[in-house]
């Protein structure tokens, strides 16, 4: 005879109430609205409801406050290379902190079926933060038919839009100056890889502010913008080791390489050693961001500060203040930022070798 199994059924509000002596309605406000009846029967529905094993279902509880206790980050490219970038892993440390804070869950947003109006139209949150994102695209009118408070971060400043940024042309130009004040002239740059909203751009993005910044230095040490030989990469350690073996196949090896990325122009560094390479004495490299391994990798690197953490921890501080219906004190938040010079950028100035 085979043995016959018997599943146990999953305890209800229904089962609560008779095993309590409450209403539906009273248990129901244990969970999702204490203050709306007393201690006394909030405890008793409560133990009845650990005694009986019963857990909430967070769809049905989210349906009943009307809120999913989740924001969420729309990631700025193809997940492999948004969770390969550390300058986005501490953008989502700053994030998840607040998330804690407040006793929400973090959703992290790729492309849904490729598209990232889609992935808007189905998350199940109660706002979002992006990376880049600028008024007049899709998913802005999305976020907008549903109601949805967002805000981004190194997005174009807009009244119609929260975002925390840094004068990213000003930084830019700074750390180009730097490099020319050092006497060089032969340079190559590396731009950051085209997002998800690159598209859809009507203002200069992230990667064509910085590239003004580093216009306007090279225009004034006479050097034009278009001579400069630009290569593109995705933020990750082995697109920068890629791009670092791209530059050594050039007919002529620049004296100095600027990336807008850390992650790289480390990646670059590993690839110039490996060749028997040696920074700065063959070659220079400068980047961007002073994420953590900036200052572990020999040399230590060249590059501007801007503190990704902070930036994500107040884009989610001004939308839980948005969610909560209070007012921003600034629609936008501008930080600081620090050019911090190391040890990778060669001073051809001085006369040694």
């Amino acid at each position: 005879m085979a043995e016959q199994t018997t599943k146990r059924k999953r305890p209800t509000i229904k089962d609560i109430a008779r095993e309590s002596g409450y209403s539906k309605t009273a248990v129901s406000f244990a969970f999702n609205d204490p203050s709306r009846i007393s201690k006394k029967a909030c405890s008793q529905i409560l133990e009845t409801a650990e005694r009986l094993g019963y857990i909430p279902d967070p769809m049905a509880r989210n349906f009943s406050l009307r809120r999913h206790l989740s924001i969420g980050f729309l990631l700025p490219q193809e997940i492999r290379y948004s969770l390969q970038n550390p300058y986005a892993q501490q953008v989502l440390l700053g994030i998840g902190s607040v998330c804690e804070k407040y006793g929400y869950t973090l959703t992290l947003i790729p492309p849904l079926n490729e598209s990232v109006t889609e992935a808007v139209r189905n998350a199940a949150v109660d706002g979002l933060i992006t990376m880049g994102m600028q008024v007049g695209m899709d998913i802005v009118s999305v976020m907008k038919t549903r109601l949805l408070p967002y805000v981004t971060i190194d997005g174009t400043p807009n009244e119609e839009m929260p975002s925390v940024n840094i004068n990213d042309e000003m930084a830019s130009y700074e750390l180009m100056k730097t490099v020319l004040d050092f006497g060089h002239r032969n340079l190559c740059i590396i731009s950051l890889g085209g997002d998800i909203f690159a598209e859809k751009a009507t203002k200069m993005s992230l990667p064509q502010r910085r590239m003004e910044g580093f216009k306007k230095a090279l225009s004034e040490v006479g050097v034009d913008l278009q001579d400069v030989p630009v290569l593109v990469s995705e933020p990750s350690l082995a697109d920068g080791k890629l791009k670092g073996k791209e530059i050594l196949n050039f007919n002529e090896l620049p004296t100095c390489v600027v990336s807008m990325n850390d992650i790289v122009a480390i990646g670059c560094i590993v690839s110039w050693n490996e060749a028997g390479l040696s920074v700065p004495k063959d070659i220079s490299i400068a980047g961007f961001d002073n994420i953590d391994e900036a200052s572990c990798i020999m040399p230590h690197l060249t590059t501007v500060e801007q503190p990704a953490q902070e930036k994500g921890r107040l884009a989610a501080e001004a939308l839980f203040k948005m969610i909560h219906k209070e007012t921003l004190q600034s629609v936008h938040i501008q930080i600081p930022y620090a050019l911090i010079q190391r040890d990778s950028v060669k001073d051809l100035t001085s006369g040694q070798p």
